[in-house]
């Protein structure tokens, strides 16, 4: 399997491969090449020598990470500066104003047409009720009329623009469902191509190699530890003897009183007379 050196994960991509190597074991019965998941090793344990191989299963999609890493960060990076400031300032002022402009009318003219209807309606037939009605009676009603359906088509437009802008909005851009941010569309494509290189040129490669490697052990035959099972620590207590079965002990000096002896039972020299 080839192998392109890959720029390292970032830290907000990772559950993103996390959610990708899941679902690739959870669905691992569906392919003929991982028939083996459960009986040579199990998805945990697939799992774990997956997350430990991570900088080795990206690197198969290296160019497309690249790719969708480089497109995201120049929509942050133009998002986060908006306006360039050496632009002349009249440039966005009435752009921005024409488009708060509009948002009054499309807010205010329905408000403002149904409001002048009920007036002229209201006063139009109070006028043609009397006897003889004005002759602008006629007028006021069809004044009435006339902003009734302005009303009405003011209220359509408006809803109409809203559908639009949803509909824009909802195929142009795809939530990052880890950071709630919405990207245009091609953010969105090349994070898919990502992802698809990911699962089919790394994730499936490494469990189809991990699988196939005749020194896995089976998953029956791991060892498993007791839990009431001590070890026995590798040291033994110290040998402690009695001073009774020490060295013998040295001979103990001996004292003798000293020999004393009365002058009348002195030598012969001191016999009596």
């Amino acid at each position: 399997m080839h192998m392109n050196s890959a720029p390292h994960l970032l830290t907000e991509d990772r559950p993103e491969y996390e959610r990708i190597l899941d679902d690739a074991l959870r669905h691992a019965h569906e392919r003929p090449d991982l028939a083996a998941v459960g009986e040579r090793l199990n998805p945990v344990q697939l799992r774990t020598m997956a997350m430990a191989a991570t900088a080795l299963i990206t690197a198969a999609a290296a160019t497309e990470y690249e790719h969708y890493v480089k497109a995201r960060e120049e929509i942050r990076a133009a998002a986060a500066s908006g306006p360039d400031e050496d632009a002349d300032p009249g440039a966005f002022g009435p752009r921005q104003s024409g488009a708060g402009v509009g948002v009054v009318i499309t807010v205010l003219a329905p408000v403002l047409a149904g409001t002048a209807a009920v007036i002229f309606l209201l006063i139009g037939y109070i006028l043609k009720a009397l006897d003889p009605p004005p002759s602008f009676a006629r007028t006021m009603v069809g004044a009435g009329w006339f902003f009734a359906a302005a009303m009405a088509a003011a209220i359509l437009v408006a809803a109409v623009g809203l559908l639009v802008t949803a509909l824009r909005n909802g195929s142009t851009s795809v939530p990052a469902e880890e950071h709630g941010e919405e990207f245009p569309e091609d953010v969105a494509r090349a994070r898919e191509a990502w992802r698809h290189a990911l699962l089919e040129r790394g994730i499936l490669p490494f469990l189809r190699d991990a699988l196939a490697d005749p020194g896995a052990a089976p998953a029956a035959r791991i060892p498993q530890r007791s839990p009431n099972r001590i070890p026995k620590i590798g040291y033994s207590r110290p040998d402690f003897t009695s001073p009774d079965d020490g060295p013998a002990a040295a001979p103990r000096p001996t004292f003798t009183s000293p020999d004393f002896t009365s002058p009348d039972f002195g030598g012969p020299e001191h016999e009596l007379e």
